[in-house]
């Protein structure tokens, strides 16, 4: 009896530990790895309290059920608004005309080109924003059809992986490649025939790790202050941003009106990353950002040969 009541100790503060780790981390704006990568594991580390506070409460442990739940308690005030559809605070939009979009990383060009193509023709998708392109997976995308499918475009391809485009039903202008970021990030403005255009964004800020984690801080802080200097009207914004809801960095380009569209339709977390591993994805660094726009609905969809899942986002525009 004493050695379960040992190893429930053992359990109960571990999961304490790990709760307490995870609250911290999200809640701190660092340029520190030691940081930043709890907070990539914060859903995780929240389980593994969870666990705890069920075997100290079978145990009787009390206080340290009640430290883990207080913890969690804490945690659930980031956590729980994300399923909660319009929690985050919608901003206003007048009634518009729908518009699907699709988020897609297609890890440095890999990704299937006719797979590709047929989830945009079966998806009826208007805009397409994509991550990791290569010139070689432009020629590939466009002979599998996409050309026709969405015969507007705005491209920044690189080889190794580290450009990006924007693809669309509509007429693009404008189109620019933001300055500043090791891996590219576009914009341009779409005319869906609205009395002003939309601007859409693909941008790819840097991981963490292995590149040194200061200039991951860096590219989001940027990306905060290029979102927040958007002309008016309505933004959508699809990238792989190589952060998730536990970073506060994330979090803080979430002002100004701009909402993550899982937030706005309670869709909760939505991992997205490895796609290419024996288990399932565990993090969640892909999502698309409006301003001035309601979102209808998010689903996650296979993009075969990629490391990622992709987004499908139905966006009203005014």
């Amino acid at each position: 009896m004493r050695a379960r009541a040992v190893a429930a100790v053992v359990v109960g503060l571990g999961g304490l530990a790990a709760g307490l780790v995870a609250v911290v981390s999200s809640m701190l704006e660092t340029r520190s790895m030691v940081v930043v990568g709890p907070a990539s594991a914060a859903p995780i580390l929240l389980c593994v309290t969870v666990v705890g506070v069920l075997v100290c409460l079978l145990a009787r442990r009390w206080w340290i059920a009640a430290a883990s739940a207080v913890l969690l308690g804490s945690a659930a005030v980031v956590v729980v608004p994300l399923y909660v559809p319009g929690a985050a605070g919608v901003a206003d939009a007048a009634p518009g005309e729908p518009l699907r979009v699709m988020q897609a990383n297609v890890k440095l060009g890999e990704a299937d080109p006719q797979a590709l193509v047929a989830s945009v023709r079966e998806r009826r998708i208007d805009v397409l924003t994509v991550q990791e392109l290569t010139e070689e997976s432009v020629g590939a995308f466009d002979a599998a059809g996409l050309s026709a499918a969405l015969p507007y475009r705005f491209v920044a391809p690189y080889q190794g992986g580290a450009g990006a485009a924007i693809y669309s039903r509509f007429p693009l202008s404008n189109g620019r490649e933001l300055p500043g970021y090791l891996l590219a990030s576009v914009t341009a403005d779409l005319d869906v025939g609205a009395a002003q255009p939309l601007r859409v964004y693909a941008v790819h800020p840097v991981p963490p790790w292995p590149t040194p984690t200061p200039v991951w801080a860096s590219e989001l802080d940027m990306l905060g202050d290029e979102l927040a200097q958007a002309s008016p009207g309505a933004v959508i914004v699809g990238g792989d941003f190589n952060s998730t809801h536990a970073h506060k960095r994330f979090r803080d380009l979430l002002t100004g009106g701009y909402v993550d569209a899982a937030d706005a339709v309670g869709a909760g977390l939505i991992p997205t990353y490895p796609m290419d591993t024996w288990y399932p994805p565990v993090v969640g660094i892909d999502h698309v950002v409006v301003r001035d726009a309601q979102v209808r609905s998010l689903e996650p969809v296979d993009i075969v040969g990629s490391d990622h899942r992709g987004l499908v986002a139905t966006v009203d525009v005014p």
